[in-house]
């Protein structure tokens, strides 16, 4: 037989395409597990947050409200940004997805301290986004905002 020891076109292309799909596997991990959130940046007060793990300043988009939309001990829905932003305490400015982190619905509405989610009941904490009750399994996670002047903006 020649060429005895060597991998074949076939055995070539084929040991190609099975990392390809073992990498797409170790990408999303087990069947039927809920996928991992993106990684997002704290959210700022207004003493600005921190700066990007670079250094530099993050980039700021476009004003999402202003200081005196969000009301203290309350907040504010944002549901085309999918955010919500809230007030803990006067001038501590907070921000949180705004997808509930059980079955991913958005949230509806900022009320008595607490965001909440229509779908199955769950609430969370405007200080922290901790749940406050319900079936959902873990926090909102955070969002980055730059409070600057009287204008929020998402970073």
């Amino acid at each position: 037989m020649s060429g005895e020891g060597r991998p074949t076109r076939r055995t070539a292309l084929a040991a190609g395409a099975l990392a390809a799909v073992a990498a797409g596997c170790s990408k999303y991990g087990d069947e039927g597990a809920e996928p991992e959130p993106p990684p997002s940046t704290p959210a700022a007060s207004r003493s600005g947050g921190s700066p990007g793990a670079s250094g530099e300043a993050p980039a700021k988009g476009p004003v999402l409200a202003k200081t005196s939309d969000i009301p203290v001990g309350g907040g504010k829905v944002f549901k085309d940004e999918k955010v919500v932003v809230t007030q803990p305490a006067e001038g501590d400015f907070k921000a949180f997805s705004a997808v509930c982190t059980h079955s991913g619905c958005t949230v509806r509405d900022v009320d008595d301290g607490t965001v909440n989610c229509p779908c199955h009941g769950s609430r969370f904490r405007v200080a922290d986004g901790a749940v406050a009750g319900g079936p959902a399994p873990r926090p909102l996670p955070p969002r980055g905002i730059d409070v600057s002047g009287n204008s929020i903006r998402l970073t």
